[in-house]
C-alpha cells in the first residue's frame, strides 16, 4: 500500500508552485513513497543512548567580534576610483 496518494503529491506540488502532469504525479508518488519507506526504517533503530544533535561534528562560531573600526582615509579610497569629485566617487548616470 502506498504511503502517499496522487492527491497529496498534487497538493504539495501546488504549494511549491510546480505544474506536474499526471505521468509526473505518478512518478513523484512512487519516488516519495520510496523516500518515506527509507525514513521509516530509521524508526527501527535503538536511539535510547544517542544524544540529540543538529550536527555530527562540533560546530563553533568563527566570526570575529562585531566592533566599529576606522575605515580607510578618503584620499586612499579615491585613489582607486576612476573618477571622483569633492571627496565622492563619480559614476555614470543611469537615469535620464
Amino acid at each position: 500500500m502506498s504511503r502517499i496518494s496522487a492527491d497529496q503529491v498534487k497538493h504539495v506540488a501546488n504549494l511549491a508552485r510546480l505544474a506536474v502532469t499526471e505521468e509526473e504525479t505518478e512518478t513523484l508518488r512512487k519516488e516519495l513513497d520510496a523516500i518515506i519507506s527509507f525514513a521509516e526504517q530509521l524508526n527501527e533503530l535503538d536511539t535510547k543512548n544517542v544524544e540529540p544533535t543538529s550536527h555530527v561534528l562540533e560546530m563553533k562560531n568563527v566570526l570575529r567580534e562585531d566592533k566599529a573600526e576606522n575605515g580607510l582615509p578618503i584620499a586612499e579610497v579615491l585613489k582607486n576610483a576612476p573618477d571622483s569629485k569633492d571627496g565622492h566617487i563619480r559614476v555614470p548616470s543611469i537615469i535620464d
